[in-house]
């Protein structure tokens, strides 16, 4: 008897805050009130041009951070299912004349257009993921052209680490100065930018985020890439 009561006062504790919250939701309002307020704020508030790199980054940049984890814990995840077994490339032949020379010459412009594709994330279409993918394209690219070829895993890895941290911390030095988790310190106390709107060195920590975002979905795709194009050897 005792247990039913408490269940149905529970339930009506929860239902009392389930209505209190309902009552409190502005029905009938324009259904873009809070994407018209980013349109109006963006560039006051985080220095970007780019509203939707703003609302990415700034707006909802917890958000974005849990998306680099679940990258990260899907990358440790393929990693920690084949690393106990002897692994090597099978390939036997090598690509044609016209992929490996043309591996060779496209490689570092794949890469920069990667990283010009994050760098410039808050000024146009782009960041952070797409920037990484396409630099994982490129040595997805040597990987299909030269059956030798691979990565300097202990190089990426480290880098792969240092990203990840590099995030939390620029993220923790905005609760120290700003009161909260990825607080904009240097567009919101420094200014940096403020005079170059529209320019490369504008946005606050955007450019700085989305380089970090870069650099970590790169090196991580790319070890996806290599795990996954390795069989395992039976010795």
């Amino acid at each position: 008897m005792l247990k039913r009561v408490l269940a149905i006062i529970t339930i009506l504790i929860i239902g009392y805050w389930l209505a209190e919250g309902l009552a409190n939701v502005p029905f009938g309002q324009d259904k873009m009130l809070v994407g018209q307020y980013y349109l109006n704020h963006v560039k006051e508030q985080t220095g970007a041009v780019n509203a939707v790199t703003a609302v990415v980054v700034n707006y909802r940049g917890f958000d974005t951070l849990g998306e680099v984890t679940v990258l990260f814990i899907a990358s440790t995840g393929v990693a920690a299912l084949l690393w106990r077994r002897k692994r090597e490339r099978t390939a036997k032949t090598p690509g044609s004349v016209v992929l490996t020379t043309g591996s060779k010459l496209l490689f570092p412009f794949i890469v920069l257009f990667g990283m010009y594709i994050f760098i410039h994330g808050h000024l146009t279409p782009g960041g952070g993921f797409p920037g990484g993918a396409t630099i994982a394209t490129a040595f997805l690219l040597m990987y299909l052209a030269f059956i030798v070829y691979e990565i300097p895993h202990k190089g990426f890895e480290t880098t792969e680490g240092l990203a990840g941290m590099s995030y939390v911390l620029v993220g923790l030095i905005g609760l120290a100065i700003g009161g909260y988790f990825l607080f904009d310190w240097i567009w919101q106390t420094w200014h940096w930018g403020t005079s170059n709107l529209g320019r490369l060195f504008s946005g606050g920590f955007i450019p700085v985020i989305y380089t970090i975002i870069g650099i970590k979905v790169g090196t991580e795709l790319s070890g996806i890439i290599d795990n996954m194009l390795k069989e395992e050897v039976k010795e």
